[in-house]
C-alpha cells in the first residue's frame, strides 16, 4: 500500500496568487467601467422615455376608469394617441358583458345596435317599451342590443353593479372595456362591427341607431326587403360635407388630422343601416385608415378606402333629423328615423303609431 506525503508549503507555492482583476490590470478595469457607464446612461434615457408613456397611461386610467377590484373591470391599457383628434383603434378590446349566443340561436334579419351611455338607463327603458320591443316584423326576426363602454366618475362601481343586474334581467347589453365617452364613439362603433362579424354572422342587415332617436321598424324592414345584401349602407347620406375648421366647434378637425376641405361621402351617425358583409370589410379598412374621433366621418373614410359609396334612401323624408310637433298623421307613418325632443316625446310617438288612428 502506497502512502503519499503532502508538502503543504510546496502546494501553497504552486497556486498562483489570487488578486483582484483591477490590481492585476488597471487599464482593463478602467475601460470596462467606462463602457459599462456609457451603456447605463444610454439605457437610462431610453427606458425613461418609454416609462413616461406608461406613467401617463396609468395616470389616465386612474383618473378616468374604475380602480381595479374583484367586481369592477379595468379599462384596456391604451397609450396616448399622437394627436387628441385621433382615437386608439385598431386595438384589442374585450367584451366584459356579452350575449354572444343570442344572435346565433336564431336567423336574424335585422340587428338593431344602440350605442348608449352607461348611466342612460332612461333611454334604454323607453326603447325596450317602444320600438325596441318588436321582435318579428313582417315575418322577419329583429334583435336589439345596447352597446356601451365602462362607466367613469365617482359612482362608477355602483353604476357597474347596476349594469350587471340590468344585463341579467334583459340580456341585451354588450359592454366592452374602453372608457365610455363622446370622443370614444369611433371605438364604440368599430367594436360593434367586430362583434357583429364574430357573433351575428347570419344577420342580413344591422342598424346603428342613437339612443335618443325614434325608429319605425316596420317601415325599415319594408325598405330592407328590397335592398341589396352586399356593400349597402343608407340613411341621411352626406356628400361634400365641409370639414369644420372652427376651433370652438364640437366637430373641429385640424388640417394636420384631415387636410382635404370636404369629408368623403358618409351617413349621419344618428342612424344608418347596412348589409352585414360590410362589418368585416370596414374592420379590415380600419387597419389602413387612421381613426378620427368623429365616428360617422370615420366610417365614410373607411368606405372611401373600400371604394364603396353610400346609397341614397328612396325618399329623403324617410330619414328626418328634426321631429315636428304636434303629431301629424300625414308625416309620421311614412318615417323610418326621426329625432324626438325627449324620452317622453319618444313614447308619445310610439303610442300614436300603435293607435292606428292614421291609416
Amino acid at each position: 500500500m502506497m502512502t503519499t506525503n503532502f508538502n503543504h508549503k510546496n502546494i501553497q507555492e504552486s497556486i498562483p496568487e489570487s488578486r483582484p482583476p483591477c490590481k492585476r490590470n488597471p487599464s482593463f478595469c478602467f475601460i470596462f467601467l467606462l463602457i459599462l457607464s456609457v451603456c447605463f446612461i444610454f439605457y437610462f434615457y431610453t427606458y425613461d422615455f418609454s416609462t413616461n408613456k406608461i406613467f401617463d397611461m396609468l395616470r389616465d386610467l386612474q383618473n378616468s376608469t374604475p380602480a381595479t377590484t374583484t367586481d369592477m373591470p379595468t379599462a384596456a391599457p391604451t397609450l396616448k394617441s399622437l394627436h387628441p383628434y385621433f382615437v386608439e383603434y385598431p386595438h384589442k378590446y374585450d367584451f366584459i358583458v356579452n350575449e354572444e349566443h343570442r344572435c346565433q340561436e336564431e336567423i336574424t334579419f335585422l340587428a338593431l345596435m344602440v350605442p348608449v351611455a352607461p348611466n342612460d338607463h332612461v333611454h334604454r327603458e323607453v326603447i325596450r317599451k317602444t320600438w325596441g320591443s318588436e321582435r318579428v316584423v313582417l315575418g322577419k326576426n329583429v334583435t336589439l342590443f345596447f352597446l356601451l363602454g365602462l362607466p367613469s366618475g365617482e359612482d362608477r362601481e355602483n353604476m357597474q353593479q347596476n349594469l350587471l343586474l340590468e344585463s341579467a334581467e334583459h340580456h341585451d347589453l354588450l359592454q366592452s372595456d374602453f372608457v365610455d365617452s363622446y370622443n370614444n364613439l369611433t371605438i364604440k362603433t368599430m367594436v360593434m362591427l367586430e362583434w357583429l362579424n364574430a357573433h351575428c354572422p347570419k344577420a342580413t342587415f344591422a342598424m346603428k341607431i342613437d339612443s335618443d332617436a325614434f325608429l319605425n321598424v316596420p317601415n325599415l324592414v319594408k325598405l330592407l326587403l328590397e335592398a341589396p345584401h352586399k356593400n349597402y349602407i343608407t340613411g341621411l347620406v352626406r356628400y361634400n360635407s365641409p370639414v369644420v375648421r372652427n376651433t370652438n366647434s364640437k366637430w373641429y378637425v385640424p388640417e394636420e388630422v384631415f387636410a382635404e376641405p370636404v369629408f368623403p361621402p358618409n351617413v349621419l351617425g344618428l342612424g344608418y343601416v347596412f348589409s352585414t358583409d360590410l362589418c368585416s370589410k370596414l374592420v379590415e379598412a380600419a387597419q389602413h385608415v387612421r381613426a378620427v374621433y368623429i365616428e360617422d366621418v370615420y366610417i365614410g373614410m373607411c368606405l372611401k378606402h373600400l371604394g364603396i359609396l353610400p346609397t341614397y334612401p328612396p325618399n329623403w323624408s324617410r330619414f328626418y333629423v328634426s321631429t315636428p310637433e304636434p303629431y301629424n298623421c300625414s308625416h309620421y307613418p311614412k318615417l323610418i328615423l326621426s329625432l324626438p325632443h325627449n324620452p317622453s316625446h319618444q313614447e308619445n310617438l310610439w303610442k300614436n303609431l300603435q293607435s292606428q288612428q292614421c291609416s
